[in-house]
């Protein structure tokens, strides 16, 4: 295949077994982990936990990354679409509330024809950096039922620094908008699990929280109360050599996060907040292909 599916819009070939794009993933999937997991936010997790699968390679190059050993050493097994398909049915025998995709963009053509073909008893959940091409997501409308995307950064400098994306503060508005219009408003079952919905997750860095401000800014002046849920992320935790950024070079301060919460709490913001504890490298899943 020649793809076109991330905003990078690369033109690569993508052969069943080799890629050259910016992802560098092949046109089959190669995934990392597939298990339960119950670090999502409470409607996502619920109490059996979130049916996560994790796929390698990416369209971003965020230098902060947890997942570096999928998103960027490419560690991971592929698999041919009728095992991706077990691998879900397995999670949903084990009790998974949802069947979460993780990192799914440059897999869209893969979801999108497992879609097709088959619908799940639970919902589908596509869990992305928000580097997201419009044309791309309209393939999977009435295929997914809840988006959960990052808003990273609404300033193309930050972006380009830190994810080597200088456009990503336009494409990942425009890809919510449209995410929040294929889904609508949230909806719960009576567990308040969600069944459709849009959760905006935005991580707060160290000494951004101007940036985690315009963010919160920019969803309550875009959407109605009650149309979509914000998750405000305090879990970053410094990762990898980050010696050209000294900025990033720290966990945030305690003022830090408060000064985060305490700004969506006045804006009125219906979600989540994270507790400073959350950032610890032991809430990084091992990647390990378990359930692959």
């Amino acid at each position: 295949m020649i793809c076109n599916l991330c905003p990078r819009s690369c033109g690569a070939e993508r052969t069943e077994t080799a890629g050259l794009g910016y992802c560098r993933m092949p046109a089959a999937p190669v995934l990392a982990r597939a298990a339960l997991h119950h670090w999502e936010e409470p409607p996502i997790s619920g109490v059996r936990g979130s049916g996560t699968v994790f796929f390698s390679g990416c369209s971003l190059g965020c230098l902060f990354c947890q997942n570096e050993k999928i998103s960027h050493q490419d560690f991971g097994r592929a698999v041919t679409p009728a095992r991706l398909r077990e691998v879900c049915q397995a999670l949903i025998d084990r009790g998974a509330h949802n069947l979460n995709f993780v990192n799914p963009t440059h897999y869209t053509h893969v979801l999108a024809a497992l879609l097709s073909d088959w619908r799940p008893p639970v919902p589908v959940v596509f869990n992305t950096g928000g580097y997201d091409r419009v044309d791309t997501l309209r393939g999977l409308e009435g295929k997914v039922d809840v988006y959960l995307p990052d808003l990273k950064y609404l300033d193309s400098g930050a972006a380009r620094r830190y994810s080597a994306a200088p456009g990503y503060p336009e494409i990942a508005q425009a890809a919510i908008r449209e995410m929040v219009r294929q889904t609508g408003p949230c909806r719960f079952d009576d567990n308040g699990l969600l069944l459709s919905g849009t959760i905006i997750r935005h991580l707060i860095l160290p000494g951004q929280v101007n940036q985690a401000k315009a963010a919160m800014d920019w969803v309550s002046r875009t959407f109605e109360p009650g149309t979509v849920l914000f998750s405000l992320m305090s879990q970053y935790t410094p990762w990898g050599d980050l010696s050209a950024y000294p900025e990033l070079d720290r966990r945030l301060r305690p003022g830090e996060i408060r000064a985060a919460q305490e700004y969506m709490e006045n804006l009125g913001l219906a979600g989540f907040t994270q507790e400073r504890t959350s950032a610890r490298e032991e809430y990084t899943p091992p990647f390990d292909l378990t359930g692959i």
